[in-house]
């Protein structure tokens, strides 16, 4: 075990952390400057609330929802066009990489809950394929 020092957002905190690796070859050691003392903070640090999830339709089988939060770059489908199982609905930007989303069934899109710049979290539906 080793004790180390963080600093998250300017709050300082000390972490016990277990190395895994007790018996691969050391790494050569790296002489550092002494840190100065700052208090160490006692609670943990909380995550803000979610935003609300938008509940357009109820999860169903051809519903595509949002496998991660981001923002919607582009929805490919018209509402009423006909998709394939597999097909590509949605490209989704997030922390600077596109993702895509494909449809989860085969038919007609009869919904479009997002359209492009809107931002989403996961498990959001994005669109029904009915």
């Amino acid at each position: 075990m080793k004790r180390l020092r963080v600093t998250v957002d300017g709050r300082v905190f000390e972490v016990m952390v277990e190395v895994l690796d007790e018996g691969a070859a050391a790494a050569p050691a790296v002489a550092t400057a002494p840190v100065a003392s700052a208090p160490v903070a006692s609670a943990p640090v909380q995550a803000p609330p979610a935003p609300p999830r938008r509940a357009a339709t109820a999860v169903g089988s051809g519903n595509v929802t949002s496998p991660l939060a981001g923002r919607i770059v582009e929805v490919h489908p018209k509402l009423g066009q006909q998709v394939s199982e597999g097909d590509l609905v949605i490209t989704l930007e997030a922390m600077k990489m596109n993702t895509q989303v494909f449809a989860t069934c085969s038919g007609k899109v009869t919904a479009i809950n997002t359209k492009p710049g809107d931002a989403v979290q996961e498990g959001d539906v994005l669109l029904t394929v009915g």
